[in-house]
């Protein structure tokens, strides 16, 4: 008998064996919010808002705060995941373990090892982590850091199948989490600057069969192949897929944001290089191809834009709209209609000085004299940096005020075009030299928490930080709060209408990761992870010199 349908049928009488009492359902994640005891989607629901609208906890007495119970991670490659939670028990991953935690005490329940080669960090651009994990019937579903989707037993952590998505020697790996939209499971891939061939990916989540694979890079014989203008540049041309995407289940759509081109130096592909910088909606049960939006064409600027794809009605020129919202990493705040992709706003809600405005009649940006100087080879500042005005930590929508709620990053760079050796997997393929960062003034800010208004890319406020930008997700609540973490290990409260610091708790090592809210027996809980480490270190300088390492779980609640 074939090795592969050997390996599936186990699968699937390992499953069948398993059958928890309360497996969760297509309908259950769509519903997800409706009841609070449970978080099952990443994003706080498909639409990703990262919102609740529980009331207990409010400007009043947020102040009274305190911690119930702490988990030790055991994990030193540093924490980003957002947990979640089912009847009772709250499953969190990194790059290490995933663990399912009892909510009422903090009691593991159980610990999974994730088995990787060891060398397997050396083709991780920027972090050794995982965002987190996936719920279905009855499993835990994941990826790995070797570029493997793994599921495991709810009640037991037994692992219950294990798929190769794809070669990670070949510049791999998966660190964001999984989404199930419409009973697929659908995983995005990162590694860009190693230039891989993006794509998304849908299994059967019941074995681990591939189902389907939507490649961010278009082939010649494929719509926008004509846009690689250098022969095979398409086969190592980035578009990595590195955050979750968001679902809308009327429509049928999944909405997943692409990342950058491969190589930078865009010598060595010429024209715009679809789907990289872009958003791509798709059907999750065949992974057609729907419609698509690109936000930087033939980018050169490490803009991805994978960024959170936020779903929210809008009222855009007088009309409640369905939209998809981002806070793009090239300084613009963009509005589409989710059903066709049409563009409804775009405007800058950072510093920018690459390009003057986005032409609303072609939906491209108009460049300036700085991207013409990095396109030809010169060296000059630019805003924003190749970080982005906001990189992977999310942001919140909250769907009263019609505002988004976010950790922005104030810093320029500069670089230059340098030649490529012979592509080689695995290896970096980038094509800039000298690159360095800056700030702007001397001892301003090097990030904001800012409220911004989605349509006009407004700052209704913003709260400079001097030390370093955050890089926690942000979750805003129906009482006007926002919560949020630093690398220098606070987790902290803020008033929403004018972003006031409320409360703040030290947890001893650095927040980087996506707080969530819910509860329990009719009482509320606050759960952030905590553990230094990520890109962001890299930035946080003097501030991060006493940070210990060491992640854990952090829950806390009003006292009775």
């Amino acid at each position: 008998m074939n090795r592969y349908i050997v390996t599936h049928l186990a699968a699937s009488l390992i499953l069948a064996a398993a059958s928890p009492l309360h497996a969760q359902t297509a309908d259950d994640l769509k519903k997800d919010g409706s009841n609070t005891d449970n978080i099952l989607t990443y994003g706080m629901g498909y639409g990703q808002q990262r919102y609740s609208p529980l009331d207990q906890i409010d400007k009043r007495n947020v102040k009274k705060l305190v911690p119930v119970w702490s988990l030790s991670l055991e994990n030193d490659f540093g924490e980003q995941a957002q947990p979640l939670i089912r009847d009772g028990v709250m499953y969190v991953s990194d790059a290490k373990w995933t663990v399912a935690i009892d909510v009422r005490t903090g009691k593991q329940l159980w610990r999974t090892a994730v088995d990787f080669d060891p060398d397997t960090p050396r083709v991780v651009c920027c972090g050794v982590s995982s965002k987190g994990v996936a719920l279905y019937n009855g499993l835990v579903l994941r990826g790995t850091l070797d570029a493997y989707l793994v599921a495991l037993d709810q009640k037991t952590g037994k692992e219950v199948w294990k798929t190769k998505v794809i070669e990670w020697k070949d510049g791999y790996s998966i660190t964001s989490a999984p989404l199930v939209a419409n009973g697929v499971l659908i995983t995005g891939v990162s590694g860009a600057e190693f230039g891989i061939r993006g794509f998304i990916a849908g299994y059967d989540p019941a074995t681990g069969k591939p189902l389907w694979r939507r490649y961010t890079t278009a082939a010649p014989d494929e719509k926008g192949g004509d846009t690689w203008k250098l022969e095979g540049a398409y086969k190592n041309g980035g578009g990595s897929t590195w955050i979750t995407g968001s679902y809308d289940p009327d429509l049928d759509l999944v909405y997943w944001g692409t990342g950058n081109s491969g190589p930078w130096n865009p010598n060595y592909r010429g024209g715009d290089s679809l789907y990289t910088a872009s958003v791509i909606a798709v059907h999750p049960k065949t992974g057609e191809l729907v419609w698509h939006y690109q936000f930087t064409p033939n980018d050169m600027f490490d803009y991805d834009a994978v960024s959170e794809l936020i779903l929210g009605d809008l009222k855009v020129d007088g009309k409640t709209r369905r939209t998809v919202m981002q806070l793009n990493r090239n300084g613009f705040a963009y509005v589409l209609d989710r059903a066709d992709g049409k563009l409804l706003a775009a405007n800058p809600y950072a510093k920018v000085n690459w390009a003057t405005h986005i032409d609303m009649a072609t939906g491209r940006p108009v460049e300036t004299d700085v991207a013409k100087t990095l396109r030809a080879g010169g060296s000059t500042d630019l805003w924003p940096s190749v970080l982005g005005s906001k990189n992977w930590e999310h942001a919140a929508f909250n769907p009263g005020t019609g505002l988004l709620y976010a950790n922005t990053i104030h810093m320029s760079s500069s670089y230059s075009l340098a030649p490529l050796e012979a592509f080689k997997p695995g290896a970096r393929w980038m094509g800039v030299k000298d690159l360095k960062f800056g700030f702007e003034p001397k001892g301003g800010p090097r990030g904001h928490i800012s409220a911004i208004d989605p349509v006009t890319g407004n700052t209704k406020w913003e709260v400079p930080l001097t030390d370093h930008a955050n890089w926690s997700s942000m979750l805003a609540t129906k009482t006007g709060l926002l919560f949020t973490g630093r690398h220098t290990g606070e987790f902290i409260a803020l008033d929403a209408d004018n972003g006031e610091q409320l409360w703040q708790f030290q947890t001893s090592s650095g927040i980087n990761a996506s707080p969530v809210t819910w509860t329990y027996k009719g009482k509320q809980y606050v759960t952030v992870l905590a553990g230094y480490g990520g890109l962001g270190k890299r930035f946080v300088g003097d501030a991060g010199k006493n940070v210990p390492q060491g992640g854990a779980v952090w829950t806390f609640a009003l006292p009775d």
